[in-house]
């Protein structure tokens, strides 16, 4: 696996992590019972991206570890999700 390979592989895992992991931290402005004029209820209350960005990688790196170590030791590799691979050869007419 190339450097760009293993990159590009955490950066998939820490924004699924992200995407995932969001909508359990957030406090609403409606919940806190102090919605600002002009915004939604939905909006959130105090949003603390470093604290989010700290517990979402502190999630996604190990995720990441365990992908990287399952790629790198062969026990998948890209010929296990090219299903023509297993569709039967058409054979030339006699």
């Amino acid at each position: 696996m190339a450097i760009t390979s293993a990159l590009v592989l955490l950066a998939v895992c820490w924004f699924m992590t992200l995407f995932i992991v969001l909508p359990f931290m957030a406090r609403t402005q409606g919940e806190e019972g102090d919605v600002v004029p002009g915004t939604h209820a939905s909006a959130p209350a105090d949003f603390k991206p470093r604290k989010v960005a700290i517990r979402v990688t502190l999630i996604a790196v190990p995720i990441w570890v365990v992908l990287t170590a399952i790629i790198l030791s062969g026990v998948i590799n890209p010929r296990d999700f090219d299903w023509t691979e297993r569709l039967p050869r058409p054979t030339a007419p006699e």
